[in-house]
């Protein structure tokens, strides 16, 4: 059995090793942590020899997780979980608010919300740090199932295994250039879709488009895939084909565009998910999106 003072040892090592495998390399793991190479090197190498197996190759282009490591690392970033929801807990306990909170967020949500939350937050709670991890729905889930965030903005159906907090509807929206012959309309028809040249959000990334055009059987002529929704904008707004985007990420007034609804309104649903067990921190920062949100 580990003594206290090996077990916190082993919970820097863990810290260190999940760090490497985020960051993708022992020197900026270093950096980031404020240790040399030399440090990182050692404590990888020490968690190596503790449970008898290589965690990582080493090789010029970088690092790469063993089979091993891979089956181990969801663990240690449980571990460094737990371990900080009860250092945040024992910080509640002592009137306290401190901690870190890891939230997974796509987009739409980073450029037109995230900025007032993190202020309002921030005002409210300046000893819980948040931190960032930009990705698309898939890779949300992906990062909450695997301990990588705390929480993350998804649209739903999610994950039966997270909990979720509703929090808004986000009308669909058809975006033609000024001067089409649908432009004058309120809405689009699918058929009239269908006859145009369609600009499409690459597949694996926020796949709310393809989940209409599959419930109500449209079949656009994708002509260009593309993963940024202002690169969409800007290829509607050059006359390369129209589109399809939630109402969040279009601006209020376009320029050289206008928006038309479908011809069955459709919206995604926003909300954040969690697993079950959440730290305090994370709790105060879902509290505050709420909040934000109802209020806006």
């Amino acid at each position: 059995m580990l003594k206290q003072g090996e077990k916190k040892v082993t919970i820097t090592r863990f810290e260190i090793f999940t760090k490497v495998v985020e960051l993708g390399g022992l020197t900026r793991a270093g950096d980031a942590l404020n240790l040399t190479q030399s440090a990182v090197s050692h404590a990888i190498s020490n968690l190596e020899k503790e449970f008898g197996f290589p965690l990582l190759i080493r090789n010029r282009g970088g690092i790469t997780l063993t089979n091993e490591g891979e089956r181990t690392l969801r663990y240690m970033r449980e571990i460094l979980q737990m371990n900080e929801q009860l250092q945040q807990e024992i910080a509640s306990i002592h009137g306290l608010e401190v901690g870190t909170v890891r939230i997974g967020t796509f987009t739409s949500v980073s450029t037109n919300w995230l900025p007032d939350i993190i202020k309002q937050f921030q005002q409210s709670f300046p000893s819980i740090r948040l931190k960032l991890f930009e990705g698309n729905y898939h890779e949300i889930e992906s990062w909450l199932a695997n301990g990588k965030i705390d929480c993350g903005f998804v649209t739903l159906p999610s994950n039966d295994a997270f909990h979720i907090v509703p929090l808004k509807t986000d009308r669909m929206l058809c975006i033609v250039p000024e001067n089409h012959p649908y432009a004058h309309q309120e809405r689009i028809m699918f058929k009239q879709i269908e006859q145009e040249p369609f600009i499409m959000q690459k597949v694996g990334g926020n796949n709310d488009v393809r989940r209409i055009f599959d419930e109500y059987q449209v079949q656009p002529s994708i002509t260009y895939e593309l993963a940024d929704d202002h690169a969409i904008v800007s290829m509607v707004q050059n006359q390369l084909g129209i589109s399809v985007l939630p109402e969040l990420v279009l601006p209020s007034k376009p320029e050289g565009l206008r928006l038309l609804g479908l011809e069955k309104e459709s919206f995604r649903l926003i909300g954040i998910a969690t697993s079950v067990q959440m730290a305090p921190a994370t709790k105060r920062f879902i509290d505050c999106v709420k909040t934000w949100v109802d209020q806006t």
